[in-house]
């Protein structure tokens, strides 16, 4: 799920009502700047008593989030080839931050034992029925996706996973360049957030992604481990990616997620 390709897709549903609403928002991603301050509490770093037996693929499937799971929005279990990244595809100018590019790219971290994907699409509210038509495309289009990846290690692979994503968060605050399926990605500052609830340890970042037409777009990672299996969620909204507004992750979808880990 790149950010360049989700946010084609938002601006082919209307170009022209887009750039009416870019315009509207003019300074959206000072917006996105001030929602930033004051957050940030660090990440957990409870450990568990001995390294967890690592799940297989099989018991990764059963653990991975389904339809049944959520309330709202449609659970795809076998993903797109959009969406499929593998993780020779992600690369970064900085090897330091090459943890949060493989994040956000709902690329599995180091060398998991097992590893399966899921994606989460929510769904818009509809407008009424005298909504002007520009602002019934902005429901239409404001919606959440999240990439979900669930994988599993041996020995201390989960707890080193997630302290790499935190160590990059920290080197690559300032921002970083990647490149995911040959395309371009310009990430200017990195957030680290509040921390989710549940599991053994979590952390969450917002980066920060220059788009077109100037627009400073939120793209959000949230990571929870537990045992020895890390489930790491990478979420847009489409139309943040042509705004720069702020959004919010599902976080009912990631207490769904993480309880099936038990």
């Amino acid at each position: 799920m790149r950010t360049s390709s989700v946010r084609r897709t938002a601006l082919a549903a209307s170009a022209a009502a887009l750039a009416l609403l870019v315009t509207a928002c003019g300074g959206s991603g000072d917006d996105q700047d001030k929602g930033d301050e004051g957050k940030g509490k660090p990440a957990s770093t409870t450990s568990a008593a001995a390294p967890a037996k690592a799940l297989t693929a099989a018991e990764l499937e059963k653990a991975a989030l389904a339809q049944s799971d959520v309330k709202s929005g449609k659970v795809a279990t076998k993903l797109p080839a959009s969406d499929d990244i593998a993780v020779e595809k992600v690369e970064t100018e900085d090897a330091a931050c090459l943890p949060l590019a493989h994040a956000q790219a709902g690329v599995a971290q180091g060398e998991p034992a097992a590893s399966v994907k899921r994606s989460w699409t929510g769904e818009p509210v509809k407008p009424s029925a005298d909504t002007k038509p520009e602002d019934a495309l902005v429901a239409a289009l404001n919606l959440e996706k999240m990439l979900i990846n669930l994988a599993s290690y041996d020995g201390d692979g989960a707890e080193q996973a997630v302290k790499g994503l935190v160590a990059a968060a920290e080197k690559c605050a300032g921002g970083f360049k990647a490149t995911v399926v040959g395309e371009p990605m310009n990430v200017e500052k990195v957030a680290t957030t509040d921390a989710p609830e549940g599991g053994d340890e979590g952390a969450a970042f917002t980066l920060t992604v220059a788009a077109d037409e100037g627009v400073k777009a939120p793209a959000k990672i949230v990571v929870v481990r537990k045992g020895a299996t890390v489930v790491t969620f990478s979420a847009v909204n489409l139309v943040s990616m042509a705004t720069g507004k702020d959004f919010e992750v599902p976080a009912d979808v990631v207490a769904a997620q993480v309880g099936k880990l038990g």
